[in-house]
């Protein structure tokens, strides 16, 4: 594999608010409304459909392990989720990560152990502030 990593830079917005109890999302969209509440960054400079390929062949097996990374203003998560045989990473747009199982063009993991609603409101906040936000995307 070329490289396992797959990592985004987007910035955070006013709107962020980061309750959804389901997802979480970056988008390359420069803009967001207050319904937007899975939404933690946009202007994201790289989206699914630009992932590289190695990557995401690996992240087309149930047994595959995603790890997310969020980084902003000296704050960080880690969310963990699985890998699933239709991710098809074709999102010219987002990114979700889902605690479910569903999967469309935007899904980029399945099963994850966190949403929006989940991450740590220090970080939420700094993100509501505009802080520039570091998404980071590993599998195994």
């Amino acid at each position: 594999m070329s490289d396992p990593t797959q990592r985004v830079r987007a910035s955070g917005h006013e709107n962020v608010t980061a309750e959804h109890g389901s997802t979480f999302e970056v988008t390359s969209d420069d803009w967001l409304t207050p319904a937007g509440d899975c939404i933690l960054g946009v202007e994201a400079d790289t989206v699914p459909a630009a992932f590289d390929e190695a990557f995401v062949e690996a992240c087309r097996s149930r047994t595959a392990t995603i790890t997310a990374t969020l980084r902003a203003d000296g704050y960080e998560q880690v969310v963990e989720g699985r890998g699933h045989p239709d991710l098809t990473f074709d999102g010219d747009r987002s990114a979700v990560c889902r605690t479910s199982t569903h999967v469309d063009d935007r899904t980029v993991m399945v099963e994850a152990d966190a949403a929006a609603a989940d991450l740590d409101r220090e970080l939420v906040a700094a993100l509501a502030d505009g802080a520039g936000l570091e998404f980071v995307l590993e599998v195994e």
